[in-house]
């Protein structure tokens, strides 16, 4: 959203995915119990240290860690294969990744999805896990009141990654989106 949003000609249409509500933001945060709040900037403040979060991503790169994260994050348990680990886990061993890590895991700042999308140039549609343990649905579904919101989608008895778990619900909504991407730059 971000670069349409900045560079409108790149982009013709966007789909998101249960992306990230983004509820640690500054602005977020103020509404979170005061115990959550004390909480959620004590561990990002911790998690800035990169000594900790070394140690700290160290014990998260692992595979039964990746595993026992998918099966938090999944609601169809049989998308959680070995080749899906790896796929994980192969980035999670560069040596930058600890840095990216930090990045996430303190970025509180700049713009909100809802920010995003009250500025977005070209129609999006939204996918949604119903099942999504992390990204509640029922905050998300607010934003199918935002202009450039063609549809929202639920998916049912689908978590937290749609395009890995249900691919075969998911695909045909890329394809329908790229297709009209096609359409919309057609020369008559």
């Amino acid at each position: 959203m971000q670069t349409a949003v900045m560079a409108p000609e790149w982009v013709p249409r966007v789909v998101l995915l249960n992306c990230s509500l983004r509820l640690l933001h500054d602005r977020k945060q103020s509404a979170l119990p005061w115990y959550r709040r004390f909480g959620s900037r004590w561990v990002q403040q911790v998690l800035g240290n990169r000594a900790i979060a070394q140690i700290f991503f160290d014990q998260i790169r692992q595979r039964r860690s990746i595993g026992n994260i998918l099966n938090q994050a999944y609601a169809r348990k049989e998308a959680i294969t070995e080749e899906l680990i790896d796929l994980l886990l192969a980035p999670a061993q560069d040596s930058g990744a600890v840095d990216v890590f930090m990045a996430f895991v303190r970025y509180s700042q700049g713009p909100t999805p809802e920010d995003l999308l009250a500025q977005l140039p070209c129609p999006a549609t939204i996918l949604w896990g119903i099942a999504d343990p992390w990204e509640p649905i029922a905050l998300a579904q607010e934003w199918q009141n935002y202009p450039a919101v063609e549809a929202f989608i639920p998916l049912e008895g689908v978590g937290h990654c749609p395009q890995d778990e249900a691919p075969e619900l998911v695909n045909p909504y890329l394809k329908a989106a790229l297709v009209a991407c096609d359409a919309d730059h057609a020369i008559i």
